[in-house]
């Protein structure tokens, strides 16, 4: 009797593991027309769909598959790709019914069999009502005075966000342990709220910044891969990176490895941090962040630990990347250039450099004239000022014919107020008649070399791929500035004075 009963156990309990397999989500959207529709997720700043229903009828919408849909924020797409709304699938939701009407998405929406979505659009239904209102109210202070409004329109901001505040807290406390709570947590901003006063009576802003950057992460499962999938985590992630770490390339390249051991190698979150912060500090916004990329690329992908994130190929073309930006780092020597100028053109073109087509033509006859080739070279080394400008530029690109003529223009005002600056200026081409004449025709008067005998590799040595390229290099030939336009020269070249008169 006990087997029998033990087998009937068995049966169901895998009847009902059978029944919870697969997902299937149901919409009735009344007074929709459309023929297709999409489902589609979060992943952290990205959407992907998911699935699609390819017959709706009247409105009657059905996701169905034989796996289950991973933990987060989904939403439906319309036919022409609109968002409808969005929803939560776990694992208690794999099969739910939503409905609703496209008269009036939202006050018609509504959870048949899922508490927690019922909850979610109660959050959303708040949520969108105190931001009209708020609307309402700009509108109505708009014909007071500018100063009289905003000190309205102030008070009010800070009424609505305590509304919203003491919301959120109340939706995290009453759906503990559902991803709601997770996902509400991750937008909930937590700050100190009793602040001590500073020495000057006021609120200590250091005590309120150390409690907000302490708790930003309070609550956040970094190892759990549903975090990416919800419209808030990746926003959360720039707005720290971006807002509350100190704006040093030390300070965020602690602040990544924090955060990476926070994680699970291999996972989807491992996998997407280290790709994010890999391509937003490749090229930076603020100049010498790279150095962020750098230190990437020697802690992340030189270890190993980037593999499974990039194909072995794409990996060593960041590698790649990384060993010429090394160099070239804010507060590094200048890597040494060996040019040749106008003058010197005519002895190197009496060798064969200007007729050679190949680079082992070229490297013969570097080494059958290699003595007389280094007494002309004009060397970045040898050149002395206070205020180096290096400058790559070519005759024929477009933006350099605006820039170098700024350039040249704030060159001699700077000699006007007796500045020691030079401009090194690199043609990155070939063609010296042309430059030659450019040069003469334009009265280009700074010094004027090009790489008459293809030995710099100005491509890699100073990562110049287009052109202008602008470094700002001190009298020890430090790095001060890169990647720069002529418009902010003045103001570096003003800077290192102050540097100087200090030291």
């Amino acid at each position: 009797m006990k087997k029998i009963l033990m087998s009937f156990v068995l049966f169901f309990g895998l009847l009902f593991a059978q029944a919870q397999s697969g997902h299937e989500i149901k919409i009735n959207l009344q007074h929709c027309k459309d023929t297709v529709a999409y489902l589609a997720f979060y992943q952290f700043d990205k959407l992907y769909i998911s699935d699609t229903c390819k017959k709706v009828v009247n409105g009657n919408i059905v996701f169905k598959g034989k796996n289950n849909l991973d933990k987060g924020v989904y939403f439906l797409l319309s036919q022409e790709k609109g968002n409808y709304f969005d929803f939560i699938i776990d694992e208690q939701t794999q099969k739910q019914q939503i409905n609703s009407d496209k008269t009036d998405l939202l006050d018609n929406l509504k959870a048949v069999n899922s508490k927690q979505n019922e909850n979610f659009f109660n959050y959303i239904r708040f949520v969108t009502t105190k931001n009209k209102e708020f609307e309402s109210y700009k509108k109505s202070v708009k014909e007071q005075r500018k100063s009289d409004s905003t000190v309205l329109l102030t008070k009010e901001f800070k009424v609505l966000n305590e509304a919203i505040l003491e919301n959120d807290l109340n939706t995290i406390a009453q759906n503990k342990g559902n991803y709601l709570s997770e996902i509400i947590n991750l937008k909930t901003e937590k700050v100190a709220k009793d602040i001590p006063k500073a020495t000057n009576g006021r609120p200590d802003s250091i005590f309120a910044y150390n409690y907000y950057k302490k708790h930003f992460w309070d609550g956040v499962n970094f190892q759990d891969d549903a975090m990416l999938r919800n419209p808030f985590f990746a926003n959360k992630i720039k707005q720290y990176f971006n807002s509350v770490v100190v704006q040093h390339p030390d300070s965020i390249c602690v602040e990544i490895d924090r955060m990476m051991l926070k994680t699970k190698q291999g996972t989807k979150m491992n996998m997407l941090l280290l790709a994010y912060f890999t391509s937003t500090y490749e090229i930076p916004k603020i100049m010498g962040m790279d150095k962020v990329f750098v230190y990437m690329v020697d802690n992340y992908f030189k270890t190993g630990k980037a593999k499974g994130v990039y194909d072995d190929s794409v990996i060593k073309l960041i590698i790649n990347r990384g060993n010429i930006l090394a160099p070239l780092q804010l507060g590094k020597a200048a890597p040494e250039l060996y040019m040749i100028d106008i003058p010197g053109h005519d002895k190197i073109a009496k060798m064969g450099f200007d007729t050679a087509k190949t680079s082992e033509e070229i490297t013969k006859i570097y080494y059958d004239n290699k003595t007389e080739i280094e007494q002309s070279y004009v060397t970045l080394s040898s050149i002395k000022a206070d205020y180096l400008i290096l400058l790559f530029w070519d005759v024929d690109c477009g933006h350099c014919q605006k820039e170098v003529p700024k350039i040249l223009e704030m060159y001699h005002d700077m000699l006007k107020e007796k500045k020691d600056v030079k401009v090194f200026g690199v043609y990155t081409q070939n063609e010296f008649d042309k430059y030659k004449k450019y040069i003469i025709d334009n009265k280009i008067d700074w010094i004027n070399v090009y790489d008459g005998v293809h030995i710099n590799n100005l491509k890699d040595k100073y990562d110049v791929v287009t052109t202008p390229v602008i470094y700002i290099l001190d009298k020890n030939k430090v790095i001060k500035a890169k990647g720069i336009g002529s418009e902010a020269i003045k103001s570096i070249i003003t800077q290192m004075e102050k540097e100087y008169s200090k030291k």
